[in-house]
């Protein structure tokens, strides 16, 4: 298949990156680093989550955020709602689009959020159907898509059963989520082929942790399947609070460096992400895992 000449970088790292931190990131700083990764060129970004602030205290402050950041036109501004609960903040906060998520691992489910993957699906049901009235756009993830930190074998065919599912669901997008950052090319594109057997392939997303170093060899796997929209995170932030051992999300400059010297359009000023990786970085103290960024710094000065 041809690789894409054009992709979508959806930005996690004001929520997925962010919400792993130990020490609370203030508001300002969250609206500063959303709207300086928007100035260089992010269209899709995740802004915050509707959770309980018992489980994730860092997210607390979404509702603020969204208030505060300066929309840009042609931006989507998403935030997570992993109930109907969270689905009436967002309506509240004017999110452009909402995101759901279910696993491929039974035992992640239960630890990520106390249910079984049938049970994870049931519950989104009140949630879909109210964005459907509303005309809200939502999109999915399959977390552990790739392999679970409990030591479980994740067949291919059950995150093509979860993704279909929450596709048939009305996502109009479905992201297969390398959570603790284990795979390698061959088996994602094992994976990409399950699922694109069961729902479009231009509905596939992919989101790569590079936990063993692999989440760009794997993107590269998933750009050659024809996949072409990525998630990423400024600097590399994040991880996973119920993944033992999962630690960041691939680097967003790290990704764009790659994408830029194979010819593919992103639309990010990779210079100005740069920038917003140290400022990011900076504030929580300790350089960018990202090597992109490390190796720009002194350029950039």
């Amino acid at each position: 298949m041809t690789i894409p000449s054009k992709v979508r970088i959806f930005e996690v790292g004001a929520r997925d990156g962010l919400q792993n931190e130990k020490q609370m990131v203030p508001t300002h700083i969250k609206v500063e680093l959303i709207e300086r990764l928007v100035d260089a060129g992010v269209t899709a970004i995740e802004t915050g989550s509707f959770v309980s602030p018992k489980w994730v205290p860092q997210m607390a402050d979404t509702a603020e955020v969204m208030a505060k950041i300066k929309r840009r036109e042609g931006v989507t501004y998403a935030v997570l709602t992993p109930n109907i609960k969270g689905y009436e903040g967002a309506v509240a906060a004017e999110a452009d689009e909402i995101e759901i998520f279910s696993a491929a691992s039974e035992t992640f489910n239960q630890r990520n959020i106390n249910c079984s993957i049938a049970e994870s699906l049931e519950r989104f049901v009140p949630v879909t159907e109210a964005a459907k009235k509303a005309g809200i756009p939502y999109r999915a993830s399959v977390s552990c898509a790739l392999g679970s930190p409990f030591d479980e074998e994740i067949n291919p065919k059950v995150v093509a059963d979860v993704a279909r599912k929450l596709y048939d669901m009305g996502a109009y997008e479905v992201s297969v989520a390398d959570t603790i950052g284990v795979g390698t090319p061959i088996r994602t594109k094992k994976v990409i082929e399950a699922v694109a057997e069961v729902m479009p392939l231009e509905a596939v997303g992919v989101h790569f942790h590079d936990t063993y170093g692999q989440a760009l060899a794997n993107y590269l796997a998933a750009l050659e399947m024809g996949v072409s929209k990525l998630d990423s995170s400024v600097a590399g932030l994040g991880g996973c609070p119920y993944a033992p051992g999962a630690t960041g999300n691939v680097a967003t400059e790290d990704v764009v460096y790659m994408l830029d010297g194979m010819g593919i359009e992103s639309g990010i000023d990779l210079n100005k992400l740069v920038r917003t990786a140290w400022f990011i970085s900076d504030y929580l103290g300790r350089a960018p895992v990202s090597s992109v960024a490390r190796a720009l710094k002194g350029k950039l000065d």
